[in-house]
């Protein structure tokens, strides 16, 4: 079990006013900290590291100085303003918890929101919105990440400090303060958490430990971090214990694991996680391009499931270019795949990918296994214009999809916005400071656009919004003042929580079968011997079906057909 003073990274406050710094800096003949007009040298010691006790208190501004650079720490609990600014000591044990004894809530019971902070106005921001979402029937707030990224708006997937709170969101103790709240609420707090790469500005670990990093081996980012490295490994794993116990955060969402090439390292951090927070639920989720079901056996509670999610906005928006090329052919009965099995693709050929195979086999794996989302922050934020899907489908064939979604068993994400029926759009948002790194971003952004037919006039392709231009960031912020859709998703949480979770434990698939083009049924055998069944209809016409007799719980059948644009749901059993 790993407890935060035994942590090797970051800086240690050992008494009232005396602070032990320590750097893993092996590519560096001698480090010194910096503490105000002060300069300490930090021992040598073995396998690169570098040490010093300072007679220094919780509050103290200092960096690392390497030759001439003047850098800030790596495992930084708080920056002073930015990422290239001092480092912060901070007391862990300051802040004090009104929700002690929150031991947390099942995976089952999960119906996470997943929220940009920056776009809610930071940790104390978000606070006032838990009621709203607590009486809404959410459980689960999930952050977009947070670790300290460079000036004031981004999604979060560049961070370069990836112990330290962002500044632009609040202080450690906001954060504290925040997750808090929402356990007085009996609202479970997630984490994004980005282990894959940095960000490309304020990342200063070349200069000093070359070694983080793998060039042999490439990601879409760069050379890859080096997991093969145990200093590396024990970085990353002291950083997601910390977040857990140091924050008390409910679970942490680990972002595209796919580009992290060394695949021992995922189930030796489950284990690790499981061995240091034993006092209290914690729940680990993946976003994996792979579909790796091994993971999902190997202490990993669920996984971010783009399958499901890409065949629904098929049959709803009919769009078929890039990745949802491999949902367009038979798309319910791929639907129905989905629903009965998680994985669409389990080793099967993807056209996408140039018929590479794709996945593993999900079969037993349990429904909650597996999160479902209409919209998250990729699927909206990685259109060129970040349209919702209220702006891209008809709204009854939507209504039908949002009853599908939150009626299955699988674990279902909403996306900020998406409970009002926000019509604002989620945009891909940057503020760099360095003219040239906003020009690479805004460039690139249009290049990757440029590919697709509607984006080769010059004109079109101009007008995709500047990401690193103020009025982009204010343009994604969700109007929550309509609350169109409010009422629906009230109701069928209510459905889902007293009908559906206390029987999820043990949920096992039935039978899915696709009935027609876009219509399908499913079936699910529940605990304490009930037995859910759904009809999803997202065609236009009415589909002929053997229904089941008796009053469904949602739903208005019309005769032996499910009508268009419909979902029902039958709950059976004792």
């Amino acid at each position: 079990m790993l407890d935060p003073s035994e942590f090797q990274f970051g800086p240690l406050l050992i008494g009232p006013n005396r602070t032990r710094f320590r750097l893993w800096a092996p590519a560096a003949d001698r480090v010194f900290v910096t503490v105000g007009n002060r300069e300490h040298e930090l021992s040598a010691g073995n396998g690169g590291w570098h040490e010093a006790e300072v007679e220094c208190a919780a509050g103290t501004r200092y960096r690392f100085r390497i030759g001439d650079t003047l850098v800030p720490d790596p495992a930084s609990r708080m920056q002073e303003k930015d990422v290239h600014d001092p480092s912060v000591v901070t007391d862990s044990t300051e802040y004090r918890w009104r929700c002690s004894g929150w031991k947390g809530r099942p995976w089952q019971e999960a119906v996470l929101y997943e929220l940009h902070p920056g776009l809610l106005g930071g940790f104390v921001g978000i606070e006032k919105h838990l009621e709203r979402l607590a009486d809404l029937g959410v459980t689960a707030i999930e952050l977009m990440p947070i670790a300290d990224f460079p000036s004031r708006r981004n999604w979060g997937y560049d961070g370069v400090l990836p112990f330290a709170p962002d500044r632009a969101y609040g202080t450690p103790d906001q954060l504290k303060a925040l997750i808090d709240a929402a356990h007085e609420r009996e609202l479970m707090v997630l984490l994004d958490v980005v282990y894959n790469h940095f960000g490309p500005d304020g990342n200063y670990l070349s200069l000093y430990a070359p070694q983080f990093f793998d060039e042999t081996k490439r990601t879409p980012w760069g050379a890859a971090i080096n997991f093969g490295q145990p200093e590396v490994r024990r970085f990353f794993t002291e950083n997601a214990i910390y977040w857990l116990k140091e924050f008390r955060f409910d679970g942490l969402r680990f972002d595209a694991v796919h580009a992290i090439c060394d695949k021992a390292f995922l189930p030796e951090l489950a284990r690790e996680i499981r061995a240091a927070v034993r006092d209290r639920q914690v729940h680990l989720v993946l976003e994996n391009d792979d579909n790796d079901a091994g993971l999902l056996r190997d202490g990993y509670d669920a996984q971010w499931d783009d399958d499901l999610h890409h065949v629904i906005h098929v049959l709803l928006t009919h769009e078929t270019r890039g990745y949802y090329e491999d949902y367009a052919r038979d798309a319910a009965a791929n639907l129905s795949r989905g629903l009965s099995e998680g994985f669409i693709y389990q080793g099967d050929p993807s056209p996408f990918r140039g018929g590479t195979l794709r996945g593993s086999c999900a079969k037993g794996l349990s429904p909650t296994a597996f999160v479902s989302f209409l919209q998250n922050h990729d699927q909206v934020g990685n259109r060129a214009f970040g349209e919702r899907l209220t702006s891209l489908t008809d709204p009854m064939k939507l209504e039908a999809a949002i009853a599908l979604q939150l009626l299955a068993p699988q674990i279902p994400l909403i996306f900020m916005g998406e409970e009002s029926g926000a019509r604002e759009p989620f945009l891909y948002f940057t503020d760099y400071s360095d003219p040239k790194l906003a020009a690479a971003v805004r460039e690139g952004r249009r290049e990757e656009f440029a590919k697709f037919p509607e984006f080769a006039d010059d004109a079109k392709g101009a007008r995709i919004p500047d990401p690193n231009a103020l009025t982009t960031f204010e343009m994604s912020r969700p109007d929550f003042a309509d609350n169109a859709r409010s009422d629906l998703y009230r109701h069928l949480l209510r459905i889902r929580r007293e009908r559906v979770v206390p029987f999820l434990k043990g949920a096992v698939s039935e039978k899915a079968q696709a009935i027609a083009p876009s219509a399908v049924t499913a079936t699910w055998r529940l605990s304490g011997g009930k037995r859910l069944i759904l009809a999803c209809n997202l065609g236009d016409e009415p589909v002929p079906a053997k229904l089941p007799t008796g009053k469904p719980v949602w739903g208005d059948p019309a005769q032996e057909a499910i009508p268009p644009c419909t979902t029902l749901a039958w709950i059976f059993g004792a």
